[in-house]
């Protein structure tokens, strides 16, 4: 029987970093085919621009707009918008965040809190916050005021909501629990609130942070003289559809780029979740 054990050295299992390697080579592979459809647009494009299917007059070709991308990179033009745009998110978002988590904060830790905030907040989030551009010239002038209070109204209400619902739906036995031990509100706040928030807040901020991005693009075409909604609305005059693609393809990788920072922020802060 010994001999017949020691015959089958393939009956033993496979150790853990082979499946580890396999999994790796499985993500990896992953990654790699979610690219094959969207290079296999651009490669249709390209030659349906070549075979004068689409007019270069309606949209540039692929090549085009990466040559395009290329020249307004090397003379500044493009770094130079970008800058700003991300200056503006920046200054509503911060603006935005600060409103947002404080006023859930007053609403869902008290009930009066809730009556005092709560109903103007749901009020005003009806509101479509681009139509209020108007006003917002009227009050603050075609200045950078305007464009960051739109940013900052965009974030203020997914944030809020998140938040607030996130507050809501901790445990009563958890703060009833932390009142038992003694803990002041300030420490109820850090180790109860906060924590128990956290996940649904992060949400919100992932919410708030595209509505940023989709505010800012309406912001800049609105009395702006530089950004990327300036470079994009100044090409839409001379009918340069190849700036126009670089403008929104740089929003579009701004957005994605800051939404992966707050999946990998997710990640790390809900690690207790895994």
């Amino acid at each position: 029987m010994s001999a017949l054990v020691a015959s089958r050295p393939n009956s033993a299992p496979s150790s853990p970093g082979r499946g580890t390697t396999r999994r790796s080579a499985a993500s990896r592979l992953s990654w790699l085919r979610r690219w094959v459809s969207p290079l296999a647009i651009v490669l249709v494009w390209q030659l349906l621009s070549d075979a004068g299917v689409i007019p270069e007059d309606k949209i540039a070709s692929p090549a085009q707009i990466g040559a395009t991308a290329w020249q307004l990179t090397k003379d500044g033009t493009l770094g130079d918008a970008t800058l700003v745009s991300v200056q503006r998110v920046l200054a509503g978002f911060a603006v935005g965040a600060v409103i947002g988590l404080v006023l859930a904060v007053v609403a869902g830790v008290s009930r009066i809190g809730e009556d005092t905030v709560d109903p103007p907040m749901q009020m005003l989030r009806t509101l479509p916050h681009f139509g209020l551009i108007p006003l917002f010239i009227v009050w603050m002038g075609i200045g950078e005021a305007p464009k960051i209070a739109l940013i900052a109204m965009g974030v203020a209400f997914p944030l809020y909501l998140n938040t607030f619902s996130g507050i809501r739906s901790i445990d009563r036995r958890m703060t009833e629990a932390a009142v038992t031990m003694g803990l002041t509100r300030r420490q109820r706040l850090r180790h109860v609130v906060i924590p128990g928030a956290l996940p649904q807040a992060l949400v919100g901020l992932r919410q708030s942070l595209g509505v940023a991005w989709l505010s800012l693009i309406v912001a800049e075409t609105v009395s702006a003289d530089s950004g990327l909604g300036y470079m994009i609305n100044h090409a839409r005059e001379f009918l340069q559809t190849d700036v126009i693609v670089v403008g929104l393809a740089v929003y579009s990788i701004l957005g994605l780029a800051t939404d992966s920072l707050v999946r990998l922020i997710e990640r790390r802060a809900l690690a207790w979740r895994s």
